[in-house]
């Protein structure tokens, strides 16, 4: 499977995009704005004296949807703040949002857009009080950051939020890891060594290509689905996909998938531990380390009305499709579009029985990094 061909999130606007399933990363988004807020203030700090006119920001892994530019928002409207605050001029924004050659960038710039460009000028008129268009350029950026995407110290800041668990490959050497699609209880200790090696490539890859893109000065605030715990195949960070992995097991034993497709497929992701990414990080060499912290979000946050905090009975159904608009492009590569469906309705029966009887979370991990050299 070539990742960079397959992977991205369901296009679109339809039920099963990822426009209308990502809660969960949004709530994440908002979770880390405090480190966003110490990290921009800390740039400012350092870049006091010689504020840029322009300030260059990139999302990296930007997905589609309203989540897309609501990072970049959060971020332009603590800048406005700040610049208030410091009584200093407003720079014109250059952003730049990244993701894969197969993201829905259409959808981005076509619907979602617009709408920001109006919150801005919202914005700037409730803390200046002045009708105004707000300079700032955004644009398109496809490509693997597990590459170089931008000029030599371009950048002053850099945002990436539940993209850096995915893997630029598939591990090589999984082919042990039967009846799963990911690492699990059951896999041998050589595919959790053999994902723990792919990661390590991948992240010093992407901390080397954006040591050379960021300004000496510059922040890159980081948050991956990680864990806690040491055991790479924990529960906290695998049972989402073992449960998918029950849903495909059992349409196995009933004839409608071929055991080898399910023993070849495997999720090209890492969940790490903070240990293992400030091993990274401190190995690398660009980066000091402002800020390192893991933090939880229940699974039950899909069976929550966000407006009233009332437990909803569907929260099965909408972490199913949540899932879906992340893994079904994976899915449909390996297995075919039939088997979609099925899958995900099994899938959600497995995921509502689960939430009903055990409280499950997801793990973050969020970085917060200077670039020193």
């Amino acid at each position: 499977m070539e990742v960079v061909q397959v992977l991205h999130m369901n296009g679109g606007m339809g039920e099963t995009s990822y426009a209308n399933n990502s809660l969960l990363p949004r709530k994440v988004i908002s979770m880390t704005k405090p480190i966003m807020e110490a990290a921009i203030t800390a740039l400012f700090s350092t870049v006091a004296a010689t504020l840029p006119t322009s300030l260059a920001i990139a999302d990296l892994g930007c997905s589609t949807g309203p989540n897309a530019l609501f990072a970049v928002s959060e971020i332009i409207n603590i800048v406005i703040d700040l610049c208030k605050a410091m009584k200093h001029e407003l720079p014109e924004f250059q952003v730049f949002l990244n993701d894969l050659p197969g993201n829905d960038f259409n959808t981005l710039f076509s619907s979602f857009l617009p709408r920001f460009q109006g919150k801005l000028s919202e914005q700037l008129k409730s803390k200046y009080g002045v009708s105004a268009t707000l300079p700032c350029f955004v644009n398109g950026v496809p490509g693997s950051f597990y590459g170089r995407l931008f000029a030599r110290e371009s950048l002053h800041l850099i945002h990436s939020s539940y993209s850096l668990m995915w893997l630029s490959q598939v591990p090589q050497g999984l082919e042990g890891n039967k009846g799963n699609i990911y690492m699990a209880r059951s896999s041998p200790p050589k595919v959790l060594r053999a994902y723990y090696e792919q990661f390590q490539r991948d992240f010093s890859t992407f901390l080397e290509c954006r040591g050379q893109e960021l300004l000496v000065g510059g922040r890159m605030v980081l948050t991956l689905l990680g864990r806690r715990s040491d055991d790479p195949s924990s529960k906290e960070c695998c049972y989402i996909w073992e449960l998918l992995a029950i849903a495909l097991s059992q349409m196995v034993s009933e004839g409608l998938v071929e055991e080898q497709q399910l023993d070849s497929f495997n999720i090209p992701q890492y969940t790490p531990s903070p240990k293992e990414v400030q091993g990274m990080v401190q190995k690398q060499g660009s980066f000091s380390i402002d800020c390192l912290e893991a933090s939880e979000v229940n699974w039950s946050i899909l069976a929550t009305n966000s407006d009233s905090d009332i437990v909803l009975k569907d929260g099965g159904h909408n972490l199913a499709q949540c899932m879906r608009a992340v893994a079904e492009p994976l899915l449909i590569y390996h297995f075919g579009k039939e088997i979609i469906d099925e899958v995900f309705k099994r899938y959600e029966a497995l995921l509502a029985d689960r939430m009903s009887k055990e409280k499950n979370a997801f793990v973050n991990v969020v970085i917060s990094l200077k670039k020193i050299t």
